[in-house]
């Protein structure tokens, strides 16, 4: 999957339209933004490649889904101004993403200016990929740079459009990203491993069936481990079971057998009598002992010792989905025993997007895995072995 990289294009001088992922949980408040800016950190390389070379540089992205209408709230500005502290330089925030306003203050630039244009989502054509919105954004720039791997599962007009119309390249983000993801999934150093959690075995079908070729352990936690202890005739308690998936749980396991993988399922849970962040009673059991009425909230200590135990035997591990309710402060131990190991790791660790990247940031291990993913669902998407659009619209590697 050689992409033209960001280093085969001569932008000394040129307007460079870069698509980054700027979507960040505003909804935790401007405030937080400095705690939960990973990705504005993760695409630096590439603006401050572009500025040391001495482009004008445009910024795309959207935040937040407000579905083709403008939602003040969903504004750029702040993260604008996060940036700016960031590069410790100037950067402006446009109000709109086209039209002649754009098109004039894109023109009056200087090489090392940094524009963003306003949430591209405002835009009714970014989701249908409409060509005259692609258009548009093209006309802004000479060249295209796609540094958004979050996105690069979406056919929208600022991923896929817009290299139709400018000379395009990948950013050093999205490179690193199909790179490192690349070699894990297919020339990996073993053994490989799979840690996989989060609420649902279902969104996890296509990863689980892409990766058991390929894997030579196999670690579940997470609300989709109920199901999966479900299918082996466990008792467990009020916690949700996708009845619908306690086939398929129960043919990866058996799948699993004949290949000699090593499925590691918890021995014991965290359990709860309710389920909140605060519940009335709350205890650790063997998953032979989980009461009627009470909710697995996490793996235990001992499962977590385990897991731990055979991680450290690994050279590559994909991580994707946390080990219990990590949003809840009280249950968030097994992921975070679980993130520590892999964080000590001398060796390849690979964590997926969504929920699992923001445990990790939260956890502080950010800098210390190997790679951690900007993108949930392209993660995903990626793991299941998919070709994502953002990346099949630009062409191979060599110059322009």
């Amino acid at each position: 999957m050689a992409k033209r990289s960001l280093r085969d294009m001569d932008v000394a001088g040129k307007r460079v339209l870069a698509r980054v992922d700027f979507n960040v949980p505003i909804e935790q408040g401007v405030d937080h933004l400095s705690i939960y800016d990973h990705r504005l950190k993760a695409t630096l390389p590439t603006i401050q490649y572009l500025l040391d070379q001495g482009a004008k540089v445009i910024l795309c992205s959207h935040l937040g889904r407000p579905d083709g209408k403008v939602v003040e709230e969903l504004r750029l500005k702040p993260v604008g101004e996060r940036l700016s502290v960031l590069l410790a330089r100037p950067v402006t925030v446009l109000n709109e993403s086209t039209g002649l306003t754009v098109e004039s203050s894109v023109n009056s630039m200087s090489p090392g200016d940094v524009v963003i244009l306003e949430n591209i989502r405002f835009h009714p054509g970014e989701e249908k990929n409409d060509q005259d919105l692609a258009k548009a954004l093209g006309s802004l720039a000479d060249l295209f740079v796609m540094d958004a791997f979050a996105v690069a599962h979406r056919a929208h007009a600022s991923v896929v459009g817009v290299p139709r119309y400018l000379p395009s390249a990948a950013g050093f983000l999205l490179q690193q990203e199909i790179e490192l993801m690349g070699k894990a999934m297919e020339d990996p150093a073993r053994p490989l491993a799979a840690v996989l959690g989060g609420a649902k075995v279902h969104d996890k079908i296509l990863v689980l069936e892409n990766l058991l070729s390929k894997i030579d352990k196999l670690f579940i936690g997470g609300g989709m481990a109920v199901t999966f202890l479900k299918s082996l005739g466990r008792h467990t308690g009020a916690s949700a079971v996708e009845e619908d998936k306690l086939d398929f749980a129960s043919q990866i396991l058996q799948q699993a057998e004949r290949n000699d993988i090593p499925v590691y399922l918890p021995e014991d849970v965290v359990v709860a009598s309710q389920f909140s962040g605060n519940p009335p009673e709350s205890k650790t059991v063997g998953i032979d002992q989980i009461p009627p009425d009470w909710y697995v909230m996490d793996i235990g200590r001992s499962s977590a010792r385990k897991f731990v135990s055979e991680l450290q035997k690994c050279k590559t591990v994909i991580w994707n989905g946390p080990m219990g309710v990590f949003e809840f402060p009280a249950f968030t131990e097994g992921t975070r025993q679980v993130g520590e190991a892999l964080a000590a790791l001398n060796n390849t660790t690979i964590v997926g997007g969504g929920s699992t990247a923001e445990a990790v940031e939260e956890l502080g291990l950010m800098e210390k895995m190997t790679l951690v993913s900007t993108g949930g669902g392209a993660a995903l998407e990626f793991l299941e072995g998919k070709i994502l659009p953002g990346v099949a619209a630009l062409p191979d590697k060599g110059p322009c």
